[in-house]
């Protein structure tokens, strides 16, 4: 289980929450429940979640885009790769 809260710049946090589950969410094929999200002055810029019922699947502002999940190790270094990509885009 991975639940933490780190700040990555003066206005901006990533929030990580990944649990094991003892079956799969509806609509996701594996057993980890997974919440991670970017947000600066209040605002979510950035999530990555496993909904039930919507499976895999990422929020970039207003946007929803399906997520081909692999593993938990892939699912973190998408998401870095995400907050690094909006960070430098908000600058």
């Amino acid at each position: 289980m991975m639940n933490l809260r780190q700040p990555v710049s003066e206005n901006a946090f990533a929030a990580i929450k990944i649990w094991q589950v003892p079956q799969p969410v509806r609509a996701s094929l594996h057993t980890l429940k997974y919440s991670l999200a970017l947000v600066r002055n209040g605002v979510c810029l950035l999530r990555y979640d496993n909904e039930a019922g919507k499976g895999d699947h990422k929020h970039i502002g207003q946007d929803e885009i399906n997520y081909e999940f692999q593993d938990a190790a892939k699912l973190l270094d998408d998401f870095w790769a995400d907050v690094d990509m909006i960070l430098k885009e908000q600058i």
